[in-house]
């Protein structure tokens, strides 16, 4: 059975040298990584080992207009910017994403097809990865999307470490730890991404559910906003322990690894 792990985070962002900016006052390295071409978006990330933040901004306002492809990660980001600096979807990394894709028909989703995806990063390199988007909801919650990255874990992680795009923080050792969805029924939503994605449903009450992914999790705690709300950080260093920032409508949340 293929398992997923949790790759990236995509937070909308009207201007993406801001986030680089802001992190870097916390001690974080972020960088600008490139353009989607085909798309008309950019980006600028933040690397904690292979889990990233992807800070995705609009570059070609009229290329992403015209987009055929049904790419949800493209056109909601035409949707919520520039009014919403919002944290939207997670992705889940596979090594196999036709079986991801024939579990998830299965259970009846609605999948974009498996699209090819490149960009060039900062020195001009070409990054290419397979991709699949879910289209629609539950309980007003956009799901996750699906990519498969060119290589293996530890062969990409070998690469982005000697290319120096991972990169040791000089706050010190800081892990994404866990991704807070605010939704209307935590339980239900737990559940059937657990039975979606194959996770593990590791705590439950009437206010918040948790599923583990890895040595990562989700939780959701009950609210309105349907969304992606905050990040938890994990971090050695004492000067961003017990402290939070935002970016946009997006919290990033410190906590120490005691």
């Amino acid at each position: 059975m293929t398992k997923v792990k949790w790759d990236h985070i995509v937070h909308y962002v009207n201007d993406i040298d801001k986030p680089i900016d802001i992190f870097k006052e916390k001690n974080l390295i972020a960088f600008r990584g490139g353009s989607h071409k085909q798309w008309g978006t950019y980006n600028s990330l933040s690397y904690f080992d292979l889990t990233y933040i992807e800070f995705l901004g609009i570059e070609n306002k009229n290329m992403v207009q015209q987009v055929k492809e049904p790419n949800r990660v493209v056109k909601d980001s035409i949707q919520i910017l520039p009014e919403h600096e919002a944290l939207s979807r997670v992705a889940l990394r596979t090594n196999n994403i036709e079986e991801i894709a024939h579990r998830l028909k299965d259970a009846g989703l609605s999948l974009s097809p498996i699209m090819a995806g490149k960009r060039l990063d900062s020195k001009g390199e070409l990054i290419e990865w397979k991709m699949m988007t879910i289209d629609g909801s539950y309980q007003g919650l956009p799901y996750p999307f699906v990519i498969e990255w060119k290589g293996t874990d530890s062969e990409r992680l070998h690469a982005l470490q000697s290319s120096g795009i991972i990169q040791n923080h000089p706050a010190g050792k800081t892990i994404i730890h866990q991704a807070v969805y605010t939704v209307s029924d935590p339980s239900a939503v737990a559940e059937h991404w657990n039975e979606l994605f194959h996770l593990n449903i590791i705590d439950s009450s009437n206010t918040s559910s948790t599923l583990s992914i890895g040595e990562q999790s989700f939780l959701f705690k009950k609210g309105s906003a349907n969304q992606l709300t905050e990040i938890i950080l994990l971090t050695e260093s004492s000067q961003l322990q017990n402290k939070s920032f935002t970016i946009g409508e997006g919290t990033y949340t410190f906590k120490s690894f005691e």
